[in-house]
């Protein structure tokens, strides 16, 4: 395996550690509204990821940079192609980290009411979003000779893209309904759970098209393999869900992201954003990368920083395990 190969398959795990982490804190987001009945409750769901929803997003950083530098052209042809909906998940993200500090900031009703609307749609719009895009780059896209997207915005918007999107929204809402019932006590948790079914059920049949759709139209082997692992974690964490078993229930809900993008990744492999107008112009993993040289140089820095961050959030996480409920919020009033 050569470091180009090496830095795709690096890629592909930075993009699953943040669809598993940002994807809960995605639904927990989407849940103030579907959730939570008054304001006391919204305070408790969004205290859930209050410590981590800022850390989750430096692994959407992580992979960024990575492209940009393993995959130059990769890169390039990405962010100029998708410029319209990557700019719009820019701005929610934006958006949304300024409700969560800015929310608390003022007493009035109808200051923290906005900030609230703001915390749903910044985090339903990404979490359509990713799907979209993610689907477009498995699908194919137009890319000439010159390795430069030739089409719209509006050739984004396909019936296989918007089942993509539609998976990403279900399945992130899922994982947060589940991350939620594991993280609170009381009435919210027995609702949250309730809701985990519902949303699981939904989740499952979209997740089912969309995965079969893939695996029909790229797929070989190792993606089937994929998304056997993906669709067995599913039925496992709403069969641990329906029984109150919310650790083991979050892990499988984790798993099916982290195998659902798996899949797309290898469904991929070698190339990294496919033409649709002519095989010989795909963006591969080659064609695409950067000089070994530089690979090499990131490879040792990699080898180096990527433990302490994983020690530092993993620590994270373990100092705000404790559950949560209506009875730890204080009456700011």
């Amino acid at each position: 395996m050569q470091l180009h190969d090496v830095w795709f398959v690096l890629i592909a795990v930075l993009w699953i550690g943040y669809f598993f982490l940002e994807g809960f804190d995605f639904g927990v987001g989407v849940l103030t509204k579907l959730l939570a009945r008054n304001r006391t409750e919204k305070r408790v769901l969004i205290n859930t990821i209050g410590p981590v929803w800022d850390g989750n997003e430096v692994w959407l950083l992580t992979a960024g940079g990575a492209t940009f530098a393993a995959f130059p052209e990769w890169y390039a042809t990405l962010f100029s192609g998708f410029y319209l909906p990557l700019l719009l998940i820019l701005i929610c993200l934006i958006i949304r980290g300024v409700a969560f500090e800015y929310r608390h900031k003022r007493p009035e009703d109808r200051w923290q009411t906005n900030w609230e609307h703001a915390i749903f749609w910044t985090s339903l719009i990404p979490a359509f979003l990713w799907g979209v895009a993610f689907a477009n780059i498995v699908r194919g896209v137009k890319i000439d000779q010159d390795m430069e997207y030739v089409g719209n915005f509006f050739d984004l918007l396909n019936v296989y893209s918007i089942l993509g999107g539609l998976v990403t929204l279900t399945l992130f809402t899922f994982h947060g309904a589940v991350f939620t019932s594991l993280k609170t006590v009381g009435d919210i948790r027995d609702r949250s759970r309730k809701l985990a079914m519902q949303l699981g059920v939904v989740t499952a049949v979209l997740a089912l098209a969309f995965l079969i759709w893939t695996q029909v139209s790229r797929g070989d082997g190792w993606s089937l393999v994929a998304m056997l692992v993906a669709v067995l974690a599913l039925v496992g964490a709403l069969g641990f869900t329906f029984r109150g078993r919310e650790g083991w229930a979050f892990a499988l809900s984790g798993i099916t992201i982290a195998a659902a993008v798996a899949m797309l990744f290898l469904t991929l492999f070698p190339n990294v954003m496919p033409s649709s107008l002519n095989d010989a112009w795909n963006l591969t993993v080659t064609n695409a990368s950067s000089s070994a040289y530089t690979l090499k140089i990131m490879t040792w820095c990699a080898v180096v920083a990527t433990p302490v961050v994983l020690l530092y959030q993993a620590w994270t996480y373990w100092v705000f395990r404790k559950r949560i409920g209506t009875q730890h919020i204080v009456d700011v009033h």
